[in-house]
C-alpha cells in the first residue's frame, strides 16, 4: 500500500426533516478492502451515493479527497472518468440485452458510428475471464443467475479502468458458493491494486476479507479498526454498531407448544418452466399452536417454491397433495383461500412481491386485508391509518409518520412492513421465508423477537433460512429439504450445524 487514495471529511447529508449524515470522516488506503458497517439506515449508502456523484456537489456539506486532491464530482460519470465505479445493492443491468452490451452500456466500441461487436465481444470475454466467469458473452443477462450477474457487474467496472471499486452488499443475495467466489475475487482485485470499499451486514465475510473497517451509527462515524492490529471480534463490531451489547443475538423464549394447526401431506409441485421437472417431492410437514418450525435447505433444495406453492399456489404446476387446518382438509388454490383459511406467506423478495414501494406504508399494511376495513364497499382511511400507527409503534417501526413511503425505507423497517400487513391479516399460521435477509444485527433481533411474540400468541411460524445459525437460535424444531425432499427433522436440543448439514446434502451429487 503507497499512503490514502481517499478521504471524506466531515460530509453531512440532509434530507427534508432528516439528517442522514453528519460530519461522517474515515480513510481508505491505496490497496485495501475497506469495510463500512452499520445498521439499517445508518447512512451507509447515502455516504457512497455521495462519494460517486449520485448526490452532486452542493447536495452535500464537506470534502471529498481523491487521491490527493479535492474533487467536486456533478454526477456519477465524473467519478467514473476518475476509476470510482459503484455497484448497487440493485444491480444496474438490462435483462434483455446480452453480456458485452451490458458491459459496454453507455462505453460502446464504435467505430463511424456503428459498434464494432467482434471488437465488443472480444474485450468482453477477455474480462469475462479476469472475473471468472466462463459464459459466452452473447449470453442474455436473464439466463444467467444473480451470483453470475454480480460478477458481470465487476467486469462492468473493470472495463472503466476502475481503481476504487464500491460494493454496496454484494453477497446478500447470493448463496454460500457464490458468496465465496466473489470474496476471492475482491482479493484478486487487491493483489491488482484495486481498492474496494465493501458494504455489508455479514460480519463473518467482513471478519475473512475486509482489511479494515469503519462503523457509522445514526449518520455518525463511530470508530475505524485495523482487522490485524485492534482485535476485532464480531461482538465488538456489533456493539459499536447497535451502541449496546448484544451478548446474546437470539431472545431467549420459553415455547408453549399446543396442538397441531396446519399440517401438509405428500406435497408435489412440478416447474412450470422446464417440463417434467419436479421440484417439490412428497413434502410431508407439521406445524403446530405456539411453535417455531424451521426448514433448511441449499440453495435449489425447493424451499421457496413449497411455500409458495402452499400460500395458493402461487408457484408451480401439477401440485398435488393435500393441506389440513386443525386437522381437517383444506382447499387453498387460490391466495384468498389462503388467506381466508389464516395461512400467511411473508415472501423471500420484500422489493417484488411484498410490497408497494411507491405506496405509503398505510396501503401497505392493509393491502392484504381491506375487507376488514371497508364499510359498504368503502374503504374506511381514518381506521387505515389507525391500524397502520397501531403497527408503527407496537412494531417499532423507523418513521416519521404512516405517511411515509415505503420504498424509502431501510431494509429492516420495510420487513416489518411486510410483517405488520400479514400480521394484520390475524393469521394462525405464518410462513416466512428468509425474514432476515440483508437486515443488520440490531434489526435481526427485533424480528426475533417479533417471531416470538407471534409463537407466544399461539400462532404456527414456520421459517425458512439459509443462515444455520438463525434457525438454530429461533426454532424449536428444524426440518431439512433436499432436492426437494424432506429428508430429516430435528428437535431443538438434538440440532447442530453439522447434523443439519448432513440431511441437506441427502440425494445431492
Amino acid at each position: 500500500m503507497s499512503g490514502n487514495i481517499l478521504e471524506m471529511r466531515n460530509i453531512t447529508k440532509t434530507f427534508p426533516g432528516v439528517k442522514a449524515l453528519q460530519d461522517v470522516t474515515f480513510t481508505v488506503a491505496q490497496g485495501e478492502i475497506h469495510a463500512i458497517c452499520g445498521e439499517n439506515g445508518a447512512g451507509k449508502s447515502t455516504l457512497m451515493k455521495v462519494l460517486s456523484g449520485v448526490y452532486p456537489f452542493g447536495e452535500y456539506d464537506g470534502d471529498i479527497v481523491y487521491d490527493g486532491e479535492t474533487v467536486k464530482f456533478a454526477n456519477i460519470r465524473d467519478s467514473e472518468e476518475r476509476g470510482i465505479v459503484i455497484i448497487h445493492q440493485e444491480l444496474a443491468l438490462v435483462p434483455e440485452l446480452s453480456i458485452a452490451e451490458n458491459i459496454f452500456l453507455g462505453n460502446e466500441t464504435s467505430k463511424r458510428g456503428l459498434i464494432n461487436w467482434d471488437e465488443t465481444n472480444h474485450r468482453a470475454g477477455e474480462l469475462l475471464k479476469r472475473v471468472g466467469l466462463s459464459e459466452n458473452p452473447t449470453t442474455k443477462i436473464v439466463d444467467l443467475g444473480v451470483g453470475k450477474q454480480q460478477l458481470v457487474e465487476i467486469a462492468k467496472a473493470m472495463s472503466k479502468k476502475v481503481r476504487l471499486l464500491i460494493l454496496d452488499e454484494p453477497t446478500a443475495a447470493l448463496n454460500d458458493d457464490d458468496s465465496a467466489h466473489l470474496l476471492d475475487l475482491l482479493r484478486g482485485l487487491r493483489d491488482e491494486g484495486i481498492t474496494c470499499v465493501i458494504i455489508s451486514h455479514k460480519l463473518n465475510e467482513i471478519h475473512a476479507i475486509a482489511d479494515q473497517v469503519t462503523v457509522i451509527r445514526d449518520g455518525q462515524t463511530i470508530q475505524t479498526l485495523h482487522m490485524r492490529e485492534d482485535e476485532v471480534t464480531e461482538d465488538r463490531i456489533i456493539s459499536l454498531m447497535v451502541g449496546r451489547s448484544l451478548e446474546n443475538r437470539y431472545p431467549e423464549r420459553d415455547p408453549k407448544i399446543g396442538d397441531e394447526v396446519f399440517r401438509i401431506e405428500n406435497w408435489t409441485v412440478h416447474s412450470p418452466i422446464q417440463h417434467g421437472r419436479v421440484l417439490v417431492k412428497d413434502a410431508n410437514l407439521v406445524l403446530r399452536a405456539g411453535e417455531v418450525v424451521g426448514l433448511a435447505g441449499l440453495m435449489g433444495a425447493g424451499r421457496t417454491e413449497l411455500a409458495m406453492s402452499v400460500f395458493g399456489r402461487s408457484y408451480g404446476t401439477g401440485i398435488s397433495g393435500q393441506l389440513y387446518k386443525n386437522g381437517k382438509p383444506i382447499e387453498a388454490k387460490t391466495v384468498q383461500q389462503a388467506i381466508d383459511h389464516g395461512l400467511a406467506y411473508a415472501t423471500e423478495d420484500r422489493k417484488r412481491y411484498g410490497l408497494n414501494l411507491i405506496d405509503n406504508i398505510t396501503r401497505n399494511v392493509s393491502a392484504a386485508a381491506l375487507g376488514k376495513l371497508a364499510r359498504v364497499g368503502w374503504v374506511d382511511e381514518n381506521q387505515e391509518v389507525a391500524v397502520a400507527e397501531g403497527y408503527r409503534k407496537s412494531l417499532r417501526i423507523k418513521a416519521p409518520t404512516v405517511a411515509s413511503i415505503t420504498g424509502k425505507l431501510s431494509g429492516g423497517n420495510q420487513q416489518k412492513v411486510v410483517l405488520a400487513k400479514w400480521i394484520y391479516t390475524d393469521p394462525d399460521v405464518l410462513i416466512l421465508d428468509e425474514p432476515t435477509r440483508g437486515i443488520d444485527v440490531g434489526a435481526k433481533y427485533e424480528i426475533y423477537q417479533i417471531i416470538n411474540e407471534l409463537a407466544a400468541q399461539g400462532k404456527a411460524v414456520l421459517v425458512i433460512s439459509s443462515e444455520l445459525p438463525e434457525l438454530l437460535g429461533i426454532c424449536d424444531r428444524i426440518y431439512t429439504l433436499s432436492a426437494g425432499r424432506i429428508t430429516g427433522e430435528v428437535p431443538r436440543e438434538e440440532a447442530t450445524q453439522e447434523l443439519l448439514m448432513q440431511f441437506m446434502t441427502r440425494g445431492q451429487e
